[in-house]
């Protein structure tokens, strides 16, 4: 089975650079709107027979679009949502890069648990363990191999990356999944193959068929290594 993991398009949040975590009302701006437009074009063509979303508004809008050109009404999982950043939600990120819990959230996520929220460890095996559950669900409805969309969240995203290349969670600081970009990974019996990781707009005709493998390298240039929760790049 393969799955391509949608992250959403641009938020409100994104843009003013805060922590949107699970806030409700947080939508995507004028650029995701056009994000998620586009994506109708960029999977055009592609046998998508399922899409799969976290509870969110800005994944809601996100998949909208493609899931009317491709006929299926999104299912809801709620185990894509958002971590749970508990009172870190809703602050600026300049104001969070100060807190203790920062240097731990990227040199030890596998230890951070936010303040009255969720730990990284919890979110990582919910939503591995959801993607995982949808595609055996998938595979047993149909009897043979079936592409499917899933959208969430950056930090959800880059841990389902993670299980898949059999990397540690305390690694998964080195995965970059921005706004609207899709990864792709194909499950087998045995073993996950990551064929694309942030992908923002190249050509996806290899997933017509049987997908031959390519990973994206992250996007450079960025002032600081450390890696923003939520996956927050503008």
């Amino acid at each position: 089975m393969t799955v391509i993991l949608l992250r959403h398009g641009r938020s409100t949040a994104n843009t003013a650079l805060t922590l949107a975590g699970r806030t409700p009302g947080v939508g995507l701006d004028d650029t995701g709107h056009a994000q998620a437009r586009d994506l109708c074009r960029r999977l055009e063509g592609l046998p998508v027979e399922a899409v799969v979303r976290s509870p969110l508004m800005r994944c809601r809008q996100t998949v909208e679009p493609l899931a009317a050109q491709f006929g299926v009404e999104p299912e809801v999982e709620e185990d894509l949502v958002e971590v749970d950043y508990g009172t870190w939600t809703g602050r600026p990120l300049k104001d969070l890069a100060s807190e203790h819990m920062w240097s731990v959230v990227q040199q030890h996520p596998s230890s951070a648990v936010f303040p009255e929220g969720e730990s990284l460890a919890g979110m990582a095996g919910r939503s591995v363990t959801a993607i995982r559950k949808h595609d055996r669900r998938l595979a047993e409805r149909a009897g043979r191999d079936v592409l499917w969309v899933a959208c969430s969240h950056g930090d959800v995203i880059k841990a389902v990356l993670a299980d898949a290349y059999g990397m540690h969670l305390d690694q998964f600081q080195r995965i970059v999944v921005e706004p609207a970009s899709m990864s792709v990974v194909r499950y087998t019996p045995h073993r996950p193959f990551v064929l694309r990781v942030n992908d923002t707009g190249g050509d996806l005709a290899s997933l017509r068929g049987e997908p031959a493998g390519q990973v994206g390298e992250p996007t450079p240039g960025h002032a600081s290594s450390d890696a923003v929760p939520g996956g927050n790049v503008p």
